[in-house]
């Protein structure tokens, strides 16, 4: 925070009394003090609140709601002129695709914007067409819908627990380039991406869901093989990268060790990749940080 002994506080100082005011109960005096630069910094000191941790994660949802604003705009874009928009979130376990799919559609109409997360198929869809059950859920003219994964259980999941043959693995490998090029060429709009993390981080997360009662509904079966695996999944991973990226659909993957950053950048990303009115006026930047956010290439090391 600024050293200016004014009592006139500047534009960040402000949102961040509006956050203490949110986060902290404060008396009527503290309420008052809050206005100025000495009483905002002493109820800061006072209510043990570390101003560089508080500033991070202002100016965070500052810049979500702002690209939260741009993705509204396409929204309306895709509406009025009835596209059809397709998302895919796929990762290992707790790479952090349900937090980023909440954030991308918290302020979206949800007559138009829709989560497909499917569940284990029925008997009766065990025996259909693979894509079948998936087609069900692609976009209606003037939708977006995001895959909290997708058909893509079939590349790696289902492999490494044993869900699938190994037939079915290969035949599903040589129908989806073609099954994409089918939605490519019906004009659906396709973004696909790999939110990739590190052992070490992912073993974090999942301690933290365990310890955590409002989190543990997050843990699955399949949770427990994900580190014992995960050489496995890394074999399977680069196999669907190798035989499914192609230019009409292509992979991008986003390095979520930093769920804040992912979040941000894969909205940039989509912002950036798909056209809308007002884009040319967006209020803030739709370049996505190429530290975060990259095309798979197939010379490309392991990114987790």
């Amino acid at each position: 925070m600024s050293d200016d002994t004014s009592n006139q506080l500047t534009d960040e100082e402000k949102a961040l009394g509006r956050t203490l005011k949110k986060s902290v109960h404060l008396s009527g005096e503290e309420l008052v003090a809050i206005n100025t630069k000495r009483g905002l910094r002493e109820l800061l000191d006072t209510k043990n609140v570390d101003v560089r941790k508080a500033l991070v994660k202002l100016r965070y949802e500052q810049e979500l709601e702002r690209l939260q604003v741009e993705l509204v705009r396409l929204q309306r874009s895709v509406q009025l002129q009835g596209r059809r928009v397709a998302i895919l979130f796929e990762g290992r376990d707790a790479a952090g695709k349900g937090g980023t799919i909440r954030r991308f559609t918290e302020h979206l109409n949800p007559r138009t914007a829709r989560v497909a997360a499917l569940s284990k198929p029925t008997e009766v869809e065990q025996g259909q067409w693979y894509f079948q059950r998936y087609s069900r859920h692609l976009p209606n003219p003037g939708e977006i819908v995001f895959f909290d994964r997708s058909w893509y259980n079939r590349a790696v999941v289902e492999p490494v627990m044993g869900f699938c043959t190994d037939k079915q693995y290969q035949v599903f490998l040589q129908q989806v380039p073609e099954y994409e090029h089918m939605l490519y060429e019906d004009g659906v709009e396709l973004i696909k991406f790999w939110f990739s993390i590190s052992k070490e981080v992912q073993a974090a997360r999942f301690k933290a869901r365990k310890d955590d009662p409002l989190k543990q509904w997050k843990l699955s079966p399949v949770d427990a093989h994900a580190q014992e695996r995960w050489d496995l999944y890394t074999r399977y991973k680069e196999a669907m990268f190798s035989k499914t990226h192609t230019s009409y659909s292509p992979w991008v993957i986003v390095k979520s060790n930093d769920k804040k950053k992912a979040r941000l950048e894969s909205m940039r990303h989509v912002l950036a990749q798909l056209p809308y009115d007002g884009k040319d006026d967006a209020g803030t930047s739709l370049a996505a940080d190429p530290e975060i956010v990259l095309r798979y290439h197939r010379s490309s090391a392991s990114l987790d």
